[in-house]
């Protein structure tokens, strides 16, 4: 089960020792089902509940354009473009950020609340727009 659209704890941790650097490492989105067990407890990419279907390989795609912003108010922020699986057929409950460079170390869960499907078209998600309380990576 996904549990909520959060930071994984491991995240903010390995912020704090330097690990990850969101604009140069290569970040990674995978895509999965209801049986995921994927959540703020999550350390690392996990293949166990992972979706596959036409459009979608295994392990998701990089994620681009990233962007670091701020400080607005005292709130710095990260982005990046929304990722697409064009001509694919998926169905989807949710999602991983994790960080290829990095022994792939997770980043974010995200819950997309229910199905989310395409059939023969473009599968895309939609990040929250960049700001300091809208963005999905936001240290405040």
């Amino acid at each position: 089960m996904i549990s909520g659209s959060t930071l994984c704890d491991s995240f903010k941790v390995e912020l704090l020792e330097g690990v990850h650097n969101l604009s140069a490492d290569a970040v990674f989105m995978a895509l999965y089902d209801d049986s995921a067990s994927i959540g703020p407890s999550t350390t690392n990419y996990v293949t166990g509940g992972e979706i596959a279907g036409p459009g979608y390989t295994a392990g998701g795609q990089q994620l681009t354009g990233p962007q670091i912003l701020g400080p607005v108010n005292s709130t710095a922020y990260a982005t990046f473009n929304d990722p697409v699986w064009a001509s694919s057929s998926l169905t989807a409950r949710g999602a991983l950020l994790y960080n290829q460079s990095k022994q792939q170390r997770a980043i974010a869960a995200l819950d997309f609340g229910s199905d989310v499907s395409s059939n023969n078209g473009s599968f895309r998600v939609k990040f929250p727009p960049p700001g300091q309380t809208t963005a999905l990576i936001r240290l405040i």
